[in-house]
């Protein structure tokens, strides 16, 4: 049963809310000119902050992995959208191939990949699971927990020979796919395998991996997408944009970089308290120092003064270092900190939006019972709980308030399609490796 999340909806965010409720028709007529311009990455997960005075994306990933999460009463939803998806690619696709993460332990993971070639093959393809994982050498069936089972193969390269000796074609024993759906965010670099397929489509494109892919770059490209759609509204864009700043040279083991990083953190936390001056907000500002790259909620602090960053402990300094894959943290990006009004059952919350191709298609909370409305939730103790929609995030109502559900919701759609319309923006204007 989904909760209804009353103490959710409960946020002063009345102001921004009723503008887009009133420029509705504005903001639907914009983003589908924008669609027409641009190319919405297949799938893409938004984390949002909602602090009462702004809401604003604090993390755009582009391979979710929370399907499992959303309320299977928006499965339709899903399958609508990612029809329109793959025929966008590939319009006559009849096999497709999943390559997941090398979680063989993460059973929520596991679960996530089982709804997301459920959604898929409800489209009318056949899909099946090829795994990086390299001591798999035959499919291996494992069971979930909630009796469901998910069977890894192991992948293979065929058809005519590239330069590097490697079949151009990616797929499994008798099993041929049209198109690579990639559920594996290639932190640690492209695996060989993966590399130089010719004939076949790769979503998302490999230069969308965080090997390459930067937050910096991406907040950068949302600046602009949240200043046009700002000046379309009438309203302040510092309301939808966390502001950042970057430090690319820093070695935290080494304790080397620091001044840049507290510098960094000095001239943010300025802008910042300007800011709460100009509307009022009486709050202690804060920023979040995290890894340039990689997700997963590692290399995370909550920051309220410079002075913490040039007195990390040692554990402090280890938390920072690594990230996925145990790579070490050179670049950095200081994120403005936007606090969370939101609360579910006795835990801070905040939505995470799932779209597919550009349709909203479900989302949670992420609900931490031991994090405060400063820090970040992604973290161990995490529970997830779905949106409980009740119109979805593509239908306000404007006989209601401009806080009731169908409202609220809306709100966080359409902050989420403006990162999502910044990932297309900024995928485009990135360089495949």
């Amino acid at each position: 049963m989904v909760p209804h999340l009353t103490t959710a909806l409960t946020g002063p965010l009345l102001a921004l809310e009723k503008r887009f409720l009133d420029a509705e028709t504005a903001i639907e007529h914009w983003l589908r000119g924008q669609w027409l311009e641009y190319s919405p990455p297949f799938y893409c997960s938004v984390d949002l902050r909602n602090s009462g005075f702004k809401l604003a994306p604090v993390d755009t990933n582009l391979f979710p992995g929370g399907f499992n999460n959303l309320n299977p009463a928006f499965l339709p939803l899903c399958v609508q959208a990612a029809m329109v998806a793959v025929e966008k690619i590939c319009p006559e696709a009849k096999n497709l191939l999943i390559v997941p993460e090398n979680h063989t332990r993460n059973q929520f993971y596991l679960t996530n990949v089982v709804r997301l070639a459920a959604i898929l093959r409800h489209t009318g393809l056949n899909v099946r699971i090829g795994s990086l994982l390299p001591e798999l050498t035959a499919p291996t069936t494992l069971d979930l927990p909630d009796g469901q089972t998910l069977t890894l193969e192991p992948l293979k390269r065929f058809g005519s020979v590239g330069k590097d000796g490697q079949g151009r074609r990616l797929g499994l024993e008798n099993f041929d796919p049209c198109a690579v759906l990639l559920n594996n965010d290639l932190t640690a670099g492209i695996p060989p395998i993966l590399e130089n397929l010719h004939e076949q489509f790769v979503i998302p494109p490999l230069h969308a991996g965080w090997h390459v892919r930067r937050k910096s770059r991406h907040f950068a490209v949302y600046q602009q997408v949240a200043h046009e759609f700002a000046t379309l509204l009438g309203l302040d864009p510092w309301l939808l944009n966390p502001d950042f700043e970057v430090c690319g040279e820093v070695n935290f083991q080494e304790r080397t970089g620091t001044e840049c990083l507290a510098a960094n953190v000095d001239t943010l936390l300025y802008r910042i308290r300007a800011k709460y001056k100009e509307y009022g907000i009486d709050s202690q500002p804060f920023v979040i120092v995290k890894a340039d790259a990689g997700t997963y909620g590692m290399g995370i602090m909550t920051v309220k003064d410079a002075s913490e960053v040039k007195e990390l402990n040692r554990r402090q300094r280890n938390k920072m270092a690594v990230v996925k894959e145990g790579l070490q943290v050179t670049e950095v990006i200081i994120q403005e900190g936007v606090p969370t009004c939101e609360r579910v059952d006795d835990g801070v919350a905040e939505p995470v939006i799932y779209m597919i191709d550009r349709h909203v298609v479900g989302g949670f909370y992420r609900v931490h019972t031991q994090r405060g409305i400063d820090e970040n939730l992604n973290a161990p103790g995490m529970q997830f709980k779905p949106l409980a929609f009740e119109t979805g995030c593509t239908l306000p109502d404007n006989a209601q308030a401009p806080d009731a559900p169908p409202n609220r919701f809306y709100a966080y759609g359409v902050v989420a399609r403006l990162a999502l319309l910044a990932a297309a923006r900024e995928l485009e204007q990135s360089v495949t490796p």
